[in-house]
């Protein structure tokens, strides 16, 4: 899991049939002190989220299959699960 960026959509006309009706969401990892980092996920968007917004993605693909509520073999690794507020890191890891 991980705190990331989201920083813009995919679309694609031609998709598994899993993928119909969801929104996919390009989400930059970002780093302790909130910036992007090159790392980054397709991810499917379960909270509504937009360009811009931190949010906190499950990107553990077993874990992702159960919140979407997809079979075992379901085609989904990375899931948005909350749109973030607030970050509060204690004094000694800043």
């Amino acid at each position: 899991m991980y705190i990331g960026q989201v920083a813009g959509t995919v679309v694609a006309t031609i998709k598994h049939p899993f993928f119909g009706g969801k929104k996919l969401l390009l989400v930059a990892r970002l780093d302790l002190a909130g910036q992007v980092t090159a790392k980054y996920d397709i991810a499917v968007d379960m909270m509504r989220a937009g360009v811009g917004d931190r949010v906190l993605v499950l990107d553990e693909g077993s874990s992702a299959r159960q919140v979407c509520d997809v079979e075992p073999w379901g085609p989904v690794r990375a899931v948005i699960v909350a749109v973030i507020d607030h970050v509060e890191l204690a004094q000694e890891v800043r």
